[in-house]
């Protein structure tokens, strides 16, 4: 499926397997400066949108009484852990199937740039009650490897001219994009964090990023093929030693006004 040019790539069985077994689990940080910076240690009712295979959605049960996740792959949700608090839903991030002002802390991780935005902030100012919170958050592989500089050139030359990165929309936010959908941007702040992995480790989160995904689902590059020319081209930085790899994102604190 496409929309303004932006496929999803998530709607393939094998790639939401990777996914659920490769991404860094990192969405706790996230929730503790949701509490720091909204003032509020609970929330009763949270919504995840985009949840994916439900990592962000676990993490949201540190502080929020009820969880609600919704996204637009099955496949995705099908690789989701059952919580007893947490609900899937099967919706696109521009139709939420929720009451208006019924929604006291709305997440999106890992996925606006993917959303028609100006849609998805319609719904979200509708379902969020009066000065509830929007959190917007990314985190991505920057191409580093602490022990090694000399990774960089692999990641950022040979890799990405073998996978090229698929189309998608701005990842940024903004008060001038937020503003006329009812909401205050209230913060924006960077994070970082360092994953130890090994090189098996490492390729099987590659093979998650989007452009390796868009690759194989394709039918152009067979994932095996795939697998073992990102092996070969790791493994010489690892000379067979766990290695940290670096991490970076963002945190977007928004507010909707009464």
């Amino acid at each position: 499926m496409k929309s303004d040019g932006v496929a999803n790539l998530f709607v393939h069985r094998s790639a939401a397997q990777r996914y659920a077994s490769a991404r860094p689990y990192f969405h706790p940080r996230v929730m503790k400066r949701i509490v720091e910076v909204t003032g509020r240690s609970r929330f009763a009712r949270a919504l995840d949108v985009a949840c994916g295979t439900g990592q962000s959605s676990q993490a949201l049960l540190e502080i929020a009484d009820e969880v609600h996740g919704t996204d637009i792959s099955p496949e995705m949700l099908a690789e989701a852990k059952e919580h007893e608090r947490i609900r899937t839903h099967l919706a696109p991030a521009e139709r939420l199937p929720f009451e208006a002002e019924s929604i006291d802390l709305l997440t999106v991780g890992l996925a606006f740039h993917w959303f028609d935005q100006a849609a998805f902030l319609r719904e979200a100012h509708r379902v969020l009650k009066p000065s509830a919170w929007l959190v917007v958050y990314t985190s991505g592989f920057n191409g580093e490897m602490a022990e090694n500089a000399a990774f960089r050139a692999w990641a950022h030359e040979d890799y990405q001219k073998r996978f090229t990165t698929p189309p998608r929309r701005s990842v940024g936010v903004s008060a001038e994009l937020v503003a006329p959908f009812g909401f205050e941007l209230r913060a924006t702040e960077r994070f970082a964090h360092d994953e130890t992995m090994t090189a098996d480790q490492l390729t099987a989160y590659l093979l998650t990023q989007t452009n390796v995904i868009a690759a194989v689902e394709s039918g152009s590059v067979p994932i095996e093929d795939a697998a073992k020319w990102i092996r070969d081209g790791v493994g010489p930085f690892f000379d067979d030693q766990p290695r940290t790899m670096k991490f970076s994102g963002s945190i977007s604190f928004i507010q909707r006004c009464s």
